[in-house]
């Protein structure tokens, strides 16, 4: 599991991961970014939070407009506003 892009995929130094295990699922947490994630085993668990990680220091691609066209967005209409003008949020 690593936070970083070094090749040899350890976690920086101080980084503290729990693992706990959670009926059929383990969980799979970085202490400092509050970031979790799960798997049906310790490995995925780690494999998924090192995702979640890439995506939450923004290090994740944008969606392509067939991702948006997926997810039932139309891109032409597809703009980035303040999150204060967006009724999803109040």
């Amino acid at each position: 599991m690593s936070t970083d892009s070094s090749s040899n995929h350890d976690p920086p130094t101080g980084t503290t991961i729990t693992l706990t295990r959670e009926t059929n699922w383990w969980v799979a947490k970085d202490e400092e970014t509050g970031v979790a994630s799960q798997g049906k085993s310790r490995q995925e668990a780690l494999e998924n939070l090192d995702e979640a990680l890439h995506g939450y220091h923004g290090d994740g691609d944008p969606p392509s407009d067939e991702d948006l066209r997926e997810m039932g967005i139309d891109p032409e209409n597809n703009t980035s506003d303040s999150l204060d003008d967006s009724e999803i949020f109040e």
